[in-house]
């Protein structure tokens, strides 16, 4: 009788058991990450690199196909003058072992500090500078990079992103290069066990 019992009740334990687990399962339906970096840019404004930092948060939907919000603030190594941008990209990755590389492609808003300089008719030395305030500009990005498991829960990242800012004045466009160095706390659940991250 005991042994019958025993019989029954196990499969039915099992059972339940297996039922409870498939709810959290079904439940991991995204990967997210989420961090900030050192940004260096070739702005395409001065000669000089402008340097700042970035905000970014990744939301893989599949286990190779998700989003990427960047915000972007690089500063002028002379004056007030930077540029600013808030950006959201599909993006593409593959995962070999703890590196995960990815390219990007989006549509984002830059905007951009200017500055008036009065110079010295004769010397031609600016004599003042006034800040007349800030621009938005349309702006499309390609990028790429690698992305790097160095914990479960932490990423490092090497970032790379070619921006055309649309309009811009004087030049008629504007042609930003960003590279970032960053770290995200990859939040637990998503695809992390067993898909994406091992």
């Amino acid at each position: 009788m005991k042994i019958t019992l025993l019989g029954i009740l196990f499969p039915l334990a099992a059972a339940c058991a297996a039922s409870a687990q498939a709810p959290a399962t079904a439940a991991r339906r995204f990967d997210l990450q989420a961090g900030g970096g050192f940004t260096l840019a070739n702005s395409d404004y001065y000669p000089q690199k402008f340097k700042g930092g970035a905000l970014y948060a990744v939301l893989d939907f599949t286990p190779h196909f998700g989003a990427e919000f960047d915000f972007h603030q690089v500063d002028s190594p002379f004056d007030p003058r930077y540029e600013r941008t808030y950006e959201l990209a599909g993006r593409y990755h593959r995962t070999y072992g703890r590196f995960s590389p990815y390219a990007k492609a989006g549509y984002g808003r830059g905007v951009f500090n200017y500055l008036y300089e009065t110079e010295n008719p004769v010397t031609g030395a600016v004599t003042s500078t006034t800040v007349l305030g800030s621009l938005a500009y349309n702006e499309f990005l390609a990028g790429g990079g690698v992305d790097y498991r160095l914990l479960r829960f932490l990423n490092v990242r090497a970032d790379y992103e070619y921006e055309t800012w649309r309009g811009f004045s004087s030049t008629g466009g504007l042609t930003p290069q960003l590279l970032t160095i960053g770290v995200a706390y990859h939040f637990p659940g998503g695809l992390a066990k067993g898909r994406r991250f091992k």
